[in-house]
């Protein structure tokens, strides 16, 4: 199986192709929150229109790529609603796609989580732009010409992808299947402040940080880490792995570092703590 990573020689070469890939730029800046339900989110084209990869587009996660009719901030789209946001700016059912943020990774992870699900070829560029620049690759500035939209397409192929609250609530304790929480340490034990309405984690699940499986420069860390970090916490691919964060975008992470190490059978708990800690009747854990 193929790495669903995309190094900057690699992207480099493939531009210069005649089937060049279509590269987007998912940033968006999540604010860390300084009390309890403090969510502060800004958009990350600022960013992109003071340097991207040269062609590339700036989409907007939270908008382009959520279901902006749900309660919660990063509920995930149908795979029609997906596959139409696709082809109005510009890119088919058979197009190549790189993904790509300034902002960490884990929205360019959510992205081609998205898009993986509805079977997109799509890869995430290793260390995103800071790596592109810093190996002396070319950057734009300002805005680009507008995408010209494609030929709407029928999504034909789906990956199991999410797991629901209910289905949480159903796991008996004898349940082999690993639940990881991908957030920072300090969030997995209720010390930091949350975004949400109550800190603490889901029953009987463990902490894969996703921020700690890329190293400093944003880079994803070698596939020797990566399998002992989720080793450590009983996660060996033997079992279908269920991820949970606070919405669905740190998970993502998780989920793309996963699929690197061939682990393919993975879903999203796409309401997270976002959705588990608003209900008061449902437990969390501290410490």
């Amino acid at each position: 199986m193929s790495s669903p990573f995309i190094t900057v020689t690699e992207l480099a070469s493939l531009l210069s192709a005649a089937a060049a890939p279509i590269v987007l730029d998912a940033s968006c800046v999540l604010h860390p929150a300084k009390f309890d339900g403090d969510y502060r989110r800004d958009s990350g084209r600022p960013r992109w229109l003071a340097a991207h990869i040269p062609g590339s587009q700036h989409v907007d996660v939270p908008t382009q790529f959520s279901d902006g009719t749900a309660a919660l901030h990063y509920t995930h789209p149908t795979p029609q609603a997906i596959a139409d946001e696709l082809a109005r700016i510009g890119i088919g059912e058979t197009d190549t796609v790189v993904v790509y943020d300034t902002t960490g990774g884990l929205f360019a992870a959510r992205l081609w989580y998205l898009l993986r699900w509805i079977g997109v070829d799509v890869r995430v560029l290793d260390g995103g732009l800071s790596t592109w620049i810093a190996a002396g690759s070319p950057v734009s500035i300002g805005d680009e010409p507008a995408a010209i939209p494609v030929a709407p397409w029928t999504v034909s192929v789906e990956h199991d992808a999410w797991i629901t609250k209910d289905e949480l609530l159903k796991r008996s304790e004898s349940d082999a299947r690993p639940l990881v929480c991908g957030l920072p340490a300090g969030s997995f034990t209720g010390a930091a402040p949350s975004r949400y309405a109550r800190r603490g984690r889901i029953p009987g699940s463990v902490n894969v940080s996703s921020r700690e499986l890329f190293d400093s420069d944003g880079t994803v860390r070698d596939d020797e880490f990566l399998r002992a970090a989720y080793a450590a916490e009983g996660v060996t691919g033997a079992e279908e792995v269920l991820l949970y964060c606070g919405g669905g975008i740190s998970a993502s992470a998780n989920a793309l570092t996963l699929v690197e190490l061939g682990v393919t059978a993975v879903r999203i708990y796409d309401g997270s703590l976002e959705e588990w800690s608003a209900e008061e009747s449902l437990p969390l854990e501290l410490g």
